[in-house]
């Protein structure tokens, strides 16, 4: 089993794919990569040998950011919109969406599951 950058890839899959895993990485960087160091995308990760597997590790590093480090670059960003205190961060602040959706109907996601409003009944007095 591979191990790249801290995450197990899976087992039987191929490895354009199984690159995609890793958070940061898409399929079209895994292409890159892939083409860079003239590996087939059609190869199961299984079937890669270990200087291979090496020389995708020693790319990652050396070029990208993924996993732990991109994880904390974004949340420091979103940290500092929130500090600035500009429209987008107020939005992350008050978890709605940021990017101009509409929130009287959907936005589920974010905003969470709808809480009901408990309405009193009017006692209507009998004279």
């Amino acid at each position: 089993m591979a191990r790249i950058a801290g995450v197990d890839l899976p087992r039987n899959k191929r490895i354009e794919i199984g690159l995609t895993y890793i958070y940061g990485i898409g399929q079209t960087i895994s292409r890159n990569i892939l083409a860079k160091l003239n590996i087939d995308p059609d190869t199961k990760t299984d079937d890669l040998t270990e200087v291979e597997v090496n020389n995708i590790r020693k790319i990652i590093d050396g070029e990208y950011k993924v996993e732990g480090e991109l994880r904390t670059e974004v949340s420091m960003n979103i940290k500092r919109l929130m500090d600035l205190g500009c429209y987008r961060g107020l939005r992350h602040r008050k978890a709605l969406p940021v990017r101009g959706q509409r929130t009287s109907t959907n936005a589920r996601t974010r905003k969470g599951p709808r809480r009901s409003t408990v309405k009193k009944k009017s006692v209507a007095k009998k004279k």
